[in-house]
C-alpha cells in the first residue's frame, strides 16, 4: 500500500521540480496498525541507492505531517516531542514515496537525503557490523 506521497522523477532531472505529488488523504492511515502507544517505526531508505538509512518512529501526527510536508518527521520517544529530521543540522529528507508493508504495521520512507543521515555523522545509522559465525556443517 502506498500511503498519500508519492514523486516520480521525470526526463532524469534531479531536481524536486520534476517530482509529481499525490495529495495526501486523511481517511488513508485508516488501514495502519499503529502500537499500544499510538506509534509505527519507521525505516528510511535513500530513493537513489535504497541504502537504508536509519529507523524511527512514527504516531500519526507526525505521519501526516510527513505526507503534507514532504519531509521526514517523527515521534521521539525519549523526548516525547515530534521532530523534523535536520531541523538543526541541515540534513533533511525530501520524501520521495511512504509505503506500509504487507500487514500495515511498518512504514518505508524512501528519500532523498540531505547530508548524513545519522546524528554521528555517518550516512547511515546502520555502519556496525556485528560478527557473524560461519555454522558447522
Amino acid at each position: 500500500m502506498v500511503v498519500g506521497i508519492q514523486r516520480e522523477k521525470t526526463k532524469g532531472h534531479e531536481s524536486m521540480t520534476g517530482y509529481q505529488h499525490t495529495e495526501f488523504q486523511p481517511g488513508e492511515l485508516a488501514s495502519l496498525k499503529f502500537d499500544a502507544n499510538g506509534l509505527i517505526p519507521a525505516v528510511v531508505q535513500e530513493a537513489g541507492t535504497l541504502a537504508v538509512l536509519m529507523v524511527a518512529w512514527m504516531n500519526r501526527e507526525s505521519l501526516e505531517l510527513t505526507l503534507k510536508t514532504g519531509y521526514t518527521v517523527f515521534w521521539s520517544r525519549s523526548r516525547q516531542k515530534l521532530w523534523k529530521k535536520g531541523e538543526t543540522s541541515g540534513c533533511l529528507q525530501r520524501v520521495r514515496e511512504v509505503r506500509a508493508d504487507c500487514d500495515a504495521d511498518t512504514l518505508l520512507v524512501l528519500v532523498d537525503q540531505t547530508g548524513p543521515a545519522c546524528h554521528t555523522g555517518s550516512t547511515s545509522c546502520f555502519f556496525q557490523p556485528l560478527p557473524l559465525t560461519s555454522p558447522e556443517e
